[in-house]
């Protein structure tokens, strides 16, 4: 593992966790992006905070970097097709699953849902599954 960051990875986790319990507080509702953003789209109520928890989750890697933290680059695939289908499945699967890794893995386990408890464990086994797949079946 080359970018093993134990500290940076237990106080980004220690805010995101802070972040979901403030919001719960506060106005009761759920931390999860897809439902968020669903609700931006389809003009449900609440659109200011909607907005707002958007922007922030898009404003605060620019205010890091301008901040002077460097932040890694992810490596993206060339294939820009790729890049669509995979979010696409990802939409779908989100759609599906009634939410998101983060709305299921933060804040449903957190509130001992089972339904979200039981999506998290499916999510983290197809992706082990899929990880798998890709780097040990596929360059055979």
């Amino acid at each position: 593992m080359y970018n093993f960051t134990p500290l940076s990875a237990a106080l980004g986790g220690a805010l995101i966790g802070f972040a979901a319990a403030l919001l719960m507080l506060t106005s009761g509702r759920i931390a999860g992006i897809s439902g968020i953003v669903h609700g931006l789209i389809a003009n449900a109520d609440g659109r200011g905070w909607r907005a707002a928890f958007v922007a922030g989750l898009i404003l605060a890697p620019v205010v890091a970097r301008v901040a002077g933290f460097t932040l890694p680059m992810p490596q993206m695939p060339a294939n820009w097709g790729l890049v669509a289908g995979a979010g696409l499945l990802v939409g779908f699967g989100t759609r599906l699953g009634g939410g998101c890794t983060s709305g299921h893995g933060v804040c449903g386990i957190a509130r001992l849902s089972t339904r979200s408890i039981a999506a998290t464990l499916i999510f983290v086994g197809t992706a082990m599954v899929v990880v798998a797949i890709a780097r040990h079946a596929l360059r055979g």
